[in-house]
């Protein structure tokens, strides 16, 4: 099992990126990523996804230890983005939350990509549904 520090420190080096490479491209500085690497210091979620991002790994990857596979997760990364940019942070992490929940589904590993793709589109669209109606009856204050 390896731990942050080790995730971000080999996927950097994989991607042949130096700290101050790395850190410009998450929007921090060079000593922030050499905290990350060596000290165990853990970024803020916003942060964090950057890296992620940067890292062409999963946030789960990172966020979680007991994870080994970079790209775990990865499928549901685009509709949580797609509802950050439509509805906020708060709505973002609704949506990880319903997406990460629901993906027990498939731990016997029985449906494919595309069935798994279907399912998050379907739980994307229904949230969203909800979101506007939401906002219809109560206002913008119920978008965030």
């Amino acid at each position: 099992m390896k731990t942050f520090s080790e995730k971000v420190r080999e996927a950097r080096q994989l991607l042949n990126l130096t700290q101050e490479e790395l850190g410009a491209l998450a929007g921090v500085s060079k000593r922030a990523v050499v905290a990350y690497e060596t000290e165990g210091v853990r970024p803020r979620r916003n942060v964090m996804n950057k890296l992620a991002q940067a890292l062409r790994v999963s946030y789960d990857y990172l966020d979680r230890d007991e994870i080994d596979d970079p790209t775990y997760g990865m499928e549901k990364d685009d509709y949580i983005e797609e509802t950050r940019s439509r509805y906020g942070s708060r709505a973002a992490r609704e949506m990880e939350f319903l997406l990460e929940r629901n993906a027990a589904l498939f731990a016997g590993g029985a449906l494919d990509q595309e069935a798994k793709d279907a399912f998050f589109e379907a739980v994307t669209k229904a949230y969203w549904a909800a979101k506007e109606a939401s906002r219809k009856t109560y206002g913008k204050k119920g978008s965030t």
